[in-house]
């Protein structure tokens, strides 16, 4: 009788695996503004909708909005500047940018359908309109990407085998395949970062802006970082200086465009 239940587990397992395989690649699509195959979990209506319905919340944990009009125009100003002068114009996204109360932790990070936050922590360390423009046009290059709604058909992917070995094998070794699902997870965040900074540099140039500008804020976020930063192997976002020169590459290969 336990031979037959153990059967009937594997085929349940077996059968959730394959739904989720199934369900990941009947949702490839060909990125219309990057032209990249993805698989893609929202319509840029859901994006949008997601986005929006989020930016409170996510406002919230970082203490609110700065209570800064001048610098809020500002940030506009050159996010907008970077929209008008790049395809992010022709994307049906609305792109909204936030300056964050937060003073104590540094960071920029774009959700779903264009809204785009940098905390004033990093704000007030950034020496130029163009160190804003690098960070401001990376985010976007997030949205353009559709980086969100690929982590989250991938994350369905995973989340799918996960459960499956769970029903039909062993609790235990569902977490040893999580752990490496993490791993691989954490390589595509890396993979979306560099092109997020490869598209940054393509806005800023055609929006005017001096690329090299981009290199300092990176400077800036290793610094930010400090000597115990995390392994590049065991984090979302690649080592600074590795990403400064794919970003010395990028600017050749956009600047005679």
């Amino acid at each position: 009788m336990r031979r037959g239940g153990n059967k009937i587990k594997l085929l349940i397992g077996a059968g959730i695996i394959l739904f989720a395989v199934i369900k990941y690649c009947s949702s490839a699509e060909v990125n219309p503004y990057t032209g990249e195959k993805q698989h893609i979990a929202l319509t840029e209506e859901q994006e949008i909708a997601l986005g929006i319905q989020a930016a409170p919340q996510m406002a919230q944990q970082h203490g609110g909005l700065y209570p800064n009009e001048k610098y809020q125009a500002f940030l506009d100003e050159v996010g907008q500047r970077l929209v008008n002068n790049s395809i992010a114009r022709q994307t049906g996204y609305q792109y909204d940018f936030h300056l964050l109360a937060d003073e104590r932790t540094i960071n920029a990070f774009a959700l779903p359908g264009g809204q785009i936050f940098i905390t004033y922590a990093l704000f007030s360390k950034l020496d130029n309109e163009g160190q804003l423009a690098g960070i401001l046009g990376h985010e976007i290059g997030h949205v353009v990407g559709r980086h969100s709604a690929e982590r989250m058909a991938k994350q369905g992917l995973t989340q799918g085998i996960i459960s499956g070995v769970a029903v039909g094998i062993d609790p235990s070794t569902a977490q040893g395949a999580a752990a490496v699902a993490q791993m691989l997870n954490m390589q595509y965040g890396r993979d979306d970062e560099l092109q997020s900074d490869d598209l940054g540099v393509k806005f800023m140039i055609e929006s005017g802006y001096n690329a090299e500008e981009m290199i300092g804020v990176m400077k800036i976020l290793k610094d930010a970082a400090g000597p115990n930063r995390v392994p590049e192997r065991m984090s979302t976002h690649p080592d600074p200086e590795n990403r400064i020169e794919m970003i010395r590459e990028a600017i050749e290969k956009y600047k005679n465009q």
